[in-house]
C-alpha cells in the first residue's frame, strides 16, 4: 500500500484514438485522475469520463499555462504528469508504489526511463530515450510558462531514478511525426521571439547539421538503424525550422508590434 497519495493529470485534445490505452494503466491505480480537455471534437471527453476521471473543459492557453492550471486541481502531495500518448506499465506502477510506500521521502523528482515506439519498434538511443521527470512533489512546483517545452520548476530538486520504463507512442504515422515537429518548432520560435532572441538563416542551417550530428552520432542514434537515422533527420529539420521561423518573425514583424507579441 502506498503511504503517500498520488494525483495524476493529463492535458488533452482529440486523443480519442489512444486515450483508452493510456487510461487503462491509470484508472483505479492513482488516487485522483484529472483531465483537462481543450475543445476536443472527438470522443476524448466521453472516454475520460468512462474511466472515472475528473474532466475539466477549458480553452487552450499554451502547454505551460495548461499544465499549471491542471496542477491546481491536484489534491495530493505527489503528482504524476502523463500524456495521452504514454502508457504506464504494470512494472512501472509497482516501482512507483514501492517508492511512495516509504515513510519519509527525501527526493522531490522522480525520473522515469522513456521507451519511445517509432513505427512499431522501440528506439533506445538519442533524445527520445532520455529519462523524463514525470513524478514530483507538488509543494512549490510549477511549469515554465512557455508555449512548448514547458520545463518543470521545483524549489529544491533531488532526483530519484526508476528502472521500469514509461511507454511512449508519440507519433501516429509519418505525417504526424512531421506535423508535430513543425508545430513545436513554430511555437518555440514564437517563444524565443517574445523573449528577445534573434537568429539568422546561416545559423538555422548550421543547427540542422549540429542537431543531426548530436542525435545520430553523439547520442548513438545510429544504433537504432533506419529509425535512428530518420529521427536524427527530423530533429535536424526541427532545429532548422525553429530558427528559420524566428528569422521570419523578426523580419516580418513591425517594430511597433514586437512588444505586444
Amino acid at each position: 500500500m502506498r503511504k503517500h497519495k498520488l494525483s495524476c493529470f493529463l492535458i488533452v485534445c482529440n486523443e480519442g484514438d489512444r486515450l483508452d490505452r493510456c487510461l487503462k494503466g491509470l484508472a483505479g491505480w492513482v488516487d485522483q485522475l484529472v483531465i483537462l480537455d481543450s475543445g476536443s471534437s472527438d470522443d476524448t471527453v466521453e472516454i475520460a469520463k468512462r474511466y472515472g476521471a475528473e474532466v475539466h473543459c477549458t480553452d487552450w492557453p499554451g502547454f505551460g499555462a495548461q499544465r499549471n492550471r491542471a496542477l491546481t486541481y491536484c489534491q495530493h502531495e505527489w503528482v504524476l504528469n502523463i500524456d495521452a500518448d504514454e502508457e504506464v506499465t504494470r512494472e512501472l506502477r509497482a516501482e512507483i508504489d514501492q517508492f511512495l510506500s516509504q515513510d519519509a521521502i527525501k527526493e522531490t523528482l522522480v525520473k522515469i526511463p522513456w521507451q519511445t515506439i517509432l513505427f512499431g519498434k522501440a528506439v533506445n538511443f538519442g533524445r527520445y530515450a532520455s529519462p523524463q521527470g514525470k513524478l514530483f512533489y507538488k509543494k512549490g512546483a510549477r511549469f515554465k510558462d512557455a508555449a512548448v517545452h514547458e520545463t518543470l520548476i521545483l524549489p529544491t530538486e533531488t532526483v530519484h531514478r526508476l528502472r521500469a520504463k514509461l511507454l511512449h507512442y508519440s507519433w501516429r504515422d509519418y505525417r504526424h511525426l512531421q506535423e508535430k515537429h513543425i508545430q513545436y518548432a513554430a511555437l518555440s520560435a514564437a517563444d524565443k521571439f517574445k523573449s528577445g532572441k534573434r537568429s539568422s538563416l546561416p545559423y538555422a542551417s548550421l543547427r540542422f547539421f549540429t542537431d543531426f550530428t548530436q542525435q545520430y552520432l553523439l547520442r548513438l542514434g545510429f544504433l537504432d538503424g533506419w529509425r535512428g537515422f530518420l529521427l536524427a533527420l527530423v530533429l535536424g529539420q526541427y532545429a532548422f525550422n525553429k530558427y528559420a521561423g524566428l528569422v521570419v518573425l523578426q523580419r516580418s514583424t513591425p517594430v511597433s508590434q514586437e512588444g505586444s507579441l
